[in-house]
């Protein structure tokens, strides 16, 4: 018996150790035979499966928590109600904070020697800080000077403020325009976004350096230095930072084959979401209401579902009813404009396939900017003209050439019809929904430019309490606006210290604790 054991055994091993080791070295050599890539190689990937990730999250989160569409799901757990669930936070983060390692290997890669490339080194440091951008203003406190440093032993990377955050991404986005002024060229099929124009990535950087410029100005501890730096880059030296100035320059990533390179980017919306999925949610009245009454021409006046607007008044142009945000639980709705059709932007087939979704930052975010930095006196001029170039380059991002310039008359007349035109006695702000104001103008023409952008609309809220937004009497969380992401479970599990000390800085890991900018 044991004899009969002992060579079965063998039998057994001897059949598993040369099957193992039956074409060893072939099975397990690399076909392609690179250990290594290029900085080319890993730009795209990376870019797209970020951006993907910000159109899903836009398409289900920052579109119901800002009124662009609207769930008429009667369970609990809905996002225009403001009932935020805490598993919401594990998608960004965890797409977000692996594709980083890319992008900081990118600058790795054109650093050494061999691979030497200034261009790439900016690109680096400019989709950085895009997207570290989103990951402090949704979350607040977060890994960053440590962060994505695990092959080096950095496995619980401390939370940093996002004062010292943003600090530093000032001096990444400062390095990135002096790098890129020297003109390096890049691998134009490698480039997903300008196709390897380099002029165009520094008007990126330098614009999305204005986003982030604003967005701490009213920070008493580096307003002064913000405020400064916005006046070098728009009237003392902006030969020296040029910045986005139409349609062409916005950075966005085309879907399904429209890219002028030979790679396809799949629209995340057709890979991701059913057709029938995709039609579910209704159009918020809020958001179709404003286009409607204006008559704006981003939205097909032939496909009206009826014959009033939200004010119960006869349309008597495009006639859309939309659902109104925040309505309790057991209300009865009826769905009456349906999103992602034609009725968004005129478009001949549908948002779900349209490849023009995948927007990085828009031209008209840039000028509203603008048009809000010369409201308050930052730079030159008025706000008057920066807020008709961002009517009139939101409107052509959709409809391109509709209107020649913001110069064309058509433009103001628009506007004037529209009762959206600037008004010079307006306050700068005003805190009372239903009163007018330079802020609630220039901020509802930036809610609408900010379509398909990301947390972006979100964002601008938080830090402006523009545009007033309806208060339905089903909302959630005390009728509060969310300022925060709770950190994902599993920054808690794997980063414990870390998560712990970082709470304590910042306070209760809730939506309601306000990160840094949005502090008083």
């Amino acid at each position: 018996m044991k004899k009969i054991t002992t060579y079965t055994l063998l039998f057994i091993f001897g059949i598993s150790f040369f099957s193992c080791t039956k074409d060893f070295n072939e099975i397990n050599t690399d076909p392609i035979g690179k250990s290594t890539a290029t900085a080319n190689q890993l730009l795209a990937p990376a870019l797209v499966n970020i951006l993907s990730a910000n159109v899903v999250r836009n398409r289900n989160f920052t579109n119901e928590l800002m009124q662009v569409t609207v769930d008429l799901g009667d369970s609990d757990g809905k996002i225009f109600r403001y009932d935020i669930r805490r598993n919401l936070s594990d998608y960004t983060w965890n797409s977000w904070y692996p594709e980083l390692t890319n992008l900081k290997d990118i600058y790795t890669i054109a650093s050494k020697p061999a691979t030497l490339n200034k261009s790439y080194q900016a690109i680096s440091l400019i989709t950085e800080a895009w997207v570290f951008q989103l990951l402090t203003d949704v979350y607040g406190d977060v890994p960053y000077f440590k962060a994505n440093q695990g092959k080096d032993g950095i496995l619980e990377p401390a939370f940093d403020q996002q004062k010292d955050i943003y600090l530093d991404l000032f001096k990444k986005l400062e390095e990135a325009n002096k790098l890129l002024a020297e003109g390096t060229a890049i691998v134009p099929t490698g480039d997903p976004v300008y196709q390897g124009d380099i002029a165009k990535w520094r008007r990126f950087g330098n614009s999305l350096y204005l986003r982030l410029l604003m967005r701490v100005a009213a920070k008493p501890e580096v307003s002064a230095q913000v405020i400064a730096k916005m006046k070098e880059m728009v009237d003392v030296n902006p030969l020296n930072y040029p910045i986005m100035q139409d349609n062409t320059h916005t950075a966005k990533i085309l879907w399904n084959g429209t890219n002028s390179t030979t790679a396809v980017y799949s629209s995340p919306l057709m890979i991701n979401v059913r057709a029938v999925d995709f039609r579910s949610p209704a159009i918020s009245d809020f958001f179709i209401g404003n286009l409607s009454i204006w008559a704006d021409p981003r939205i097909n006046p032939t496909l009206g579902k009826n014959n009033v607007n939200r004010y119960g008044i006869a349309a008597g142009k495009n006639g859309y009813v939309g659902v109104p945000s925040g309505y309790p639980q057991g209300g009865a709705v009826t769905k009456q404009a349906y999103f992602y059709s034609d009725a968004t932007t005129n478009n001949p087939t549908t948002l779900q396939t349209d490849p023009f979704t995948g927007i990085i930052m828009n031209v008209a975010e840039v000028d509203f900017i603008l048009a809000e930095a010369a409201a308050k006196g930052w730079i030159n001029t008025t706000g008057e003209n920066y807020y008709y170039k961002g009517i009139a380059d939101a409107v052509n991002y959709w409809l391109p050439n509709l209107w020649a310039n913001s110069s064309d008359p058509a433009v103001k007349a628009f506007a004037v019809a529209a009762d959206i035109d600037w008004d010079n006695s307006y306050p700068l702000n005003t805190t009372t929904p239903g009163t007018q104001s330079k802020m609630e103008l220039i901020h509802l023409q930036k809610y609408h430019a900010l379509f398909l952008v990301d947390f972006q609309q979100w964002f601008e809220y938080r830090r402006t309490g523009h545009p007033f937004l309806p208060k339905g009497s089903g909302l959630a969380n005390n009728g509060k606006m969310p300022a925060r992401l709770s950190y994902p479970v599993i920054s808690q599990s794997t980063n414990p210290t870390s998560y712990k000390n970082a709470v304590a800085v910042q306070g209760a890991d809730d939506i309601n604790t306000l990160v840094w900018w949005q502090k008083p």
